[in-house]
């Protein structure tokens, strides 16, 4: 298999409260066919896609249920797993989880060229508070509502190559990054559900793009590896998410970037062999890295 392919990333913009998962699942198909007829063989729709992200309120009981998927695919998503085979186009896509056994994990999935799902991801640096904060113009209660992600950064094999996920919050962990590069992954998909607006320092709301495309850019350099970091964006239930989605280099270079905030397509060439120029050189590992004097890093 050629290690050299187009791949898309699909923004989306806001999902309504009252928006049927089967209304988000048909934008993604349009998206899905705009990126095949691109040549893309990979499409990337962003974190928590099936739904508003509700985070944002406090809900309880079956309110708060309704939110997750108890299978992948379900009714609703088979549509999408169908429309990949026959196009033969893969995808990543995030959603609310709960297990069988009545876990909540905010997961993402990635699937083949087949329809089939290769690989699992649930977010470990999960942002925000576990109780209700009136002070809050919004509430972000991904603690209250998700565990701690149980596998890891698993790395597997796909396209060509190795890959890995991360969803949102965890792009800004330099940790995040390490982990993957560490477990080879070449190609890093990522989507995320971030508010342009954040109470606790709102004098860093005018740097939210830049800390987006700063801790992108810096992930892909310092590990030798390819990102495709995937929004919902603009103003969803009365909050705005930044857009910003990026398609980028291992050199940290941006090769594509969404222009605005609704559904967007971009696409770019991905060549996975590039992530020997840095892997060779500055960052590579078994020459330069110093593990024994990390210790701290992993010490309470």
């Amino acid at each position: 298999m050629s290690r050299s392919f187009i791949a898309a990333a699909a923004q989306m913009g806001p999902i309504w409260r009252d928006e049927p998962r089967s209304s988000a699942v048909a934008r993604m198909m349009e998206m899905m066919r705009e990126a095949h007829a691109r040549g893309a063989e990979l499409v990337v729709f962003p974190e928590l896609a099936l739904t508003t992200f509700f985070p944002r309120w406090l809900l309880e009981g079956d309110e708060l249920e309704r939110w997750f998927e108890t299978e992948m695919p379900s009714a609703e998503t088979r549509p999408l797993f169908e429309l990949s085979a026959e196009l033969g186009i893969g995808f990543h896509l995030g959603y609310a989880e709960r297990t069988p056994e009545g876990r909540h994990f905010n997961t993402a999935i990635t699937v083949d060229r087949a329809g089939t799902i290769i690989g699992t991801y649930r977010k470990i640096h999960l942002p925000g508070h576990r109780e209700h904060e009136d002070w809050r113009p919004f509430q972000h209660l991904e603690k209250r509502y998700f565990e701690k992600g149980d596998l890891g950064f698993p790395v597997f094999d796909g396209f060509g190559g190795k890959l890995g996920m991360c969803i949102c919050n965890d792009r800004r962990w330099p940790e995040t990054w390490r982990m993957l590069g560490l477990g080879g992954a070449e190609l890093v998909l990522l989507g995320y559900n971030t508010p342009l607006q954040y109470p606790p320092a709102p004098e860093h709301d005018h740097l939210q793009y830049f800390h987006n495309e700063l801790s992108v850019q810096a992930g892909c350099y310092q590990n030798g590896l390819w990102a495709i970091a995937v929004a919902k964006a603009g103003r969803e239930e009365g909050c705005d998410l930044i857009g910003g989605s990026m398609i980028v280099a291992p050199t940290g270079e941006i090769l594509a970037r969404a222009a605005g905030v609704e559904d967007e397509v971009i696409t770019a060439r991905i060549d996975l062999e590039r992530c020997s120029e840095i892997r060779r050189n500055v960052f590579n590992f078994s020459q330069h890295r110093q593990p024994e004097e990390y210790g701290l890093l992993v010490t309470r």
